[in-house]
C-alpha cells in the first residue's frame, strides 16, 4: 500500500478535492465542493491557509467580509443546486468562529449542507491559554466551537491527524444524505492543523455522490393510496423536499392528472408555476385566500416533502375539517409521523409514480374540483390589484407595489432572493414563480441579514441567471458587506433595498399584540431630539463597489430596474415604502402568546382574541 505524507489540513484539502457529484439534470461530474469562503486569521492561517494556497486554481478560495454572511453565500450555493453542491468555510478560533454558528444554525433549520471549519485552541494545550481562546473553569476541553455542537448534523474536534481517515467519510456522507443533510462542523486545532500523517493513498480515490433515493414501503403506498381514493376532498400542501428530489414535473403531472390543488410553503414555492391550473398559491400565516380557503374544508391534507412548521399550518388552527386526515410523504420519518400523520416514506419523486399506478381512475367530487377553480381564479385577481403599478398614487408605495414591479423585471430564467422580515409574508403571497429555481427564500430560521450574501451564493451558482435580492433597511444595517464580495468577483446582484424606516414588520406584530408602538421604527425608538437618522442607502451601497439610486415612484423604479439589468455590476436601487401597507387578504391566526396580565386595555383585548384562537387549535 502506497502513502502520502501529509499535513493534517493539506489532506483535508485533497479529500474535499477527491469529492464529485453526478448532477440529476444533465448526468454531468462536477466537483462536490465549489471552493472555501475564509477569513484568514490566528487559528488558521498557518495550516488551512498554506494547504489552500497551492490549489486555488483547482479548488477557489474566495475572501468574506464576515463570517455569518460568507456561510450564508455558502448555504445559498448549496440551496440553489437543490443541495447537490456545496462549500466550505473556515474562521479563526474565537469571535470569527462564533460569527459563524448563525450561519450553522441558519443551514441546520432549512436542512441545508454546509461544511464549517473553524480553527481551534491547541490540541497539545502547551501554550495555554492563546489569543481568543476562554477558559473554562473546570473543563479544559471546551472552546467557543462547543457552541457548534447544537446547530451541526455531525461535529468533531480533529486533534490528530489520523482522526481525518474515519472522520471525514462520515462528515461528507452527512452532507449528502437526503434525510440527515445539514450543516457538518470540523473543528480543527491550530496546531493539529499542522501535525504531519502517512495517509494511504486509497484515502484519496474519487468518489461520485448521487441523490440516493428510497423506493417506499409497499404496505404504507397502499393505504395511502387507499385514503386518497376515499377522499372528496384532497389538498396538497409542497415543501421543499419536491425540490430536492427533483419532483416537480411529477407533482405538475400528479395535480393535473388527479385534479387536486397544490399549495407551496416558503421552501415549496416554486413547485408549480404561478398560472398552474391547480396551483392554490401560498398556505398557512401568510397563506393565499385560495389556498387557506381549501385547507380549511379539505377532508385529506397531503403533505409532501415540508416538515410542517408554524407558519404552514397556522400553528396548527388552519385545517379545521373534523373528518380530516394527514398523509404526510417524506423522505424522513421524523417528518413523516408529526402530528399524527399517516406516514409515506420515500423520495418525492419515486413515491409520487407509484401513487401514479395506485390511483388510476381516481377524482375528486367535481364540487371540490369547481371550488378550487374559482378560489383561485379569484386569489389571482388580488394579487394583480395589489402588485399592478398606479401612477396617481401619492406617498410611499406598498411592498407589494414594489414586488409587482421587481417581478415584472424578472426574466424567465432569473431568481428572487429574500429572507427575513415584512418583504418574505408579501412575497410568499405575492410573487409569480415562472420556473422552479424562481424563488429562493430562507424562511425556516428566518434570519436577518441573510438576503445579500444569499443573493451573491445564488449567482455563484449559476452566473448566468439575474439574481434580484429584496431587503429591508433592518435586514440591510444588520448585514451588508457581501456587496463588496460580490464586487470583488465580479459576481452582479440586484439589491431592491424597500426602506420603511425601522423594523415595520414587528411593529405591525407588536400592535396586533395590543402594544404600542416602541423600539420598532425609528420614530418611536429612544434618541436624541425628534428627527429620524437620516440614512443614506444608495450612498452606502455605493461606498461598498455597488452602483446605487435612489427612486420614488414604481415608474422609476421599473426604469431602474433596466437600468440595473443592463449593468455589468452590482447595482442598488432603494426605494421607500409604507410600514404599514400589507396584502390584507389571506393570512390566518398564528401562535404569539399575549400577556394574561396587563393594566393596558389593547392588551387585555388581545389577550381574549389569543384565546379565542386557541380555540381553534386542532392538536
Amino acid at each position: 500500500m502506497a502513502f502520502q505524507k501529509l499535513t493534517m489540513t493539506q489532506a483535508l484539502v485533497k479529500y474535499l478535492m477527491a469529492q464529485k457529484r453526478k448532477l440529476e439534470e444533465t448526468g454531468e461530474v462536477v466537483p462536490l465542493f465549489g471552493g472555501v469562503w475564509a477569513i484568514f486569521g490566528h487559528g488558521n492561517v498557518a495550516g488551512l491557509g498554506e494547504a489552500l494556497y497551492p490549489v486555488r486554481k483547482e479548488f477557489p478560495t474566495f475572501r468574506g467580509h464576515n463570517e455569518q454572511s460568507m456561510g450564508h453565500a455558502a448555504i445559498a450555493f448549496a440551496k440553489a443546486n437543490r443541495r447537490q453542491r456545496m462549500m466550505a468555510c473556515t474562521s479563526s478560533i474565537g469571535p470569527g468562529a462564533m460569527n459563524m454558528v448563525a450561519a450553522s444554525a441558519t443551514a441546520f433549520a432549512n436542512r441545508l449542507p454546509a461544511l464549517f471549519l473553524p480553527g481551534d485552541i491547541f490540541a497539545t494545550r502547551s501554550p495555554d491559554p492563546v489569543l481568543q481562546q476562554i477558559e473554562h473553569f473546570g473543563d479544559p476541553n471546551i472552546s467557543v466551537n462547543d457552541c457548534f455542537k447544537p446547530v451541526s448534523r455531525y461535529y468533531d474536534r480533529i486533534n490528530l491527524p489520523e482522526q481525518l481517515l474515519s472522520s471525514l467519510p462520515q462528515a461528507v456522507n452527512t452532507l449528502c444524505d437526503p434525510v440527515n443533510c445539514g450543516p457538518v462542523t470540523l473543528a480543527l486545532p491550530q496546531d493539529s492543523q499542522t501535525f504531519a500523517f502517512d495517509y494511504p493513498d486509497s484515502f484519496f480515490e474519487e468518489k461520485v455522490w448521487v441523490l440516493r433515493r428510497q423506493i417506499p414501503d409497499n404496505l404504507e403506498l397502499q393505504k395511502a393510496a387507499e385514503l386518497i381514493k376515499k377522499a372528496k376532498r384532497p389538498f396538497i400542501i409542497a415543501g421543499g423536499g419536491v425540490h430536492y428530489s427533483f419532483a416537480t414535473d411529477e407533482l405538475n403531472s400528479f395535480a393535473k392528472t388527479f385534479k387536486i390543488p397544490v399549495s407551496e410553503t416558503q421552501a415549496g414555492k416554486g413547485a408549480l408555476p404561478w398560472d398552474h391550473p391547480f396551483q392554490a398559491g401560498s398556505i398557512g400565516v401568510t397563506g393565499s385566500t385560495s389556498a387557506n380557503e381549501l385547507a380549511r374544508e379539505a377532508d385529506l391534507v397531503i403533505s409532501i416533502g415540508t416538515r410542517m412548521q408554524d407558519f404552514t399550518t397556522g400553528s396548527w388552527s388552519l385545517f379545521q375539517n373534523p373528518e380530516k386526515t394527514l398523509l404526510s410523504i417524506n423522505v424522513g420519518s421524523f417528518d413523516a409521523s408529526k402530528h399524527r400523520a399517516v406516514p409515506l416514506i420515500g423520495d418525492v419523486k419515486l413515491t409520487l409514480n407509484s401513487l401514479n399506478e395506485e390511483l388510476k381512475g381516481y377524482e375528486p367530487s367535481s364540487d371540490w374540483v369547481e371550488k378550487g377553480s374559482k378560489a383561485i381564479k379569484s386569489w389571482n385577481d388580488i394579487v394583480s390589484s395589489r402588485t399592478d403599478r398606479d401612477d396617481s398614487q401619492k406617498g410611499p408605495v406598498s411592498d407589494p407595489q414594489v414586488i409587482g414591479a421587481v417581478n415584472r423585471a424578472a426574466g424567465d430564467r432569473d431568481i428572487l432572493v429574500g429572507a427575513a422580515g415584512g418583504l418574505p409574508g408579501e412575497l410568499h403571497k405575492n410573487w409569480r414563480a415562472t420556473h422552479d429555481k424562481a424563488y429562493h427564500m430562507e424562511y425556516a430560521f428566518s434570519c436577518m441579514g441573510y438576503e445579500i450574501a444569499g443573493g451573491l451564493g445564488v449567482k455563484m451558482a449559476d452566473p448566468t441567471r439575474e439574481v434580484f435580492v429584496m431587503v429591508g433597511d433592518g435586514s440591510y444595517l444588520m448585514l451588508n458587506s457581501e456587496i463588496a464580495s460580490s464586487v470583488l468577483l465580479g459576481r452582479k446582484i440586484i439589491l431592491v433595498i424597500t426602506d420603511n424606516h425601522g423594523y415595520g414588520c414587528i411593529n405591525r406584530l407588536q400592535n396586533a399584540c395590543g402594544g404600542e408602538p416602541f423600539n420598532n421604527l425609528f420614530k418611536d425608538c429612544e434618541k436624541e431630539g425628534d428627527e429620524i437618522p437620516a440614512l443614506n442607502f444608495e450612498m452606502h451601497a455605493k461606498s461598498l463597489g455597488a452602483l446605487s439610486e435612489k427612486v420614488e415612484t414604481i415608474k422609476e423604479l421599473e426604469e431602474a430596474l433596466e437600468r440595473a439589468k443592463k449593468a455589468d455590476q452590482t447595482y442598488a436601487i432603494v426605494i421607500e415604502t409604507d410600514p404599514d401597507k400589507t396584502t390584507p387578504e389571506g393570512g390566518n391566526w398564528w401562535e404569539v402568546p399575549i400577556a394574561e396580565v396587563s393594566s393596558r386595555k389593547e392588551v387585555q383585548d388581545s389577550y381574549k382574541r389569543y384565546l379565542e384562537g386557541k380555540k381553534g387549535q386542532k392538536l
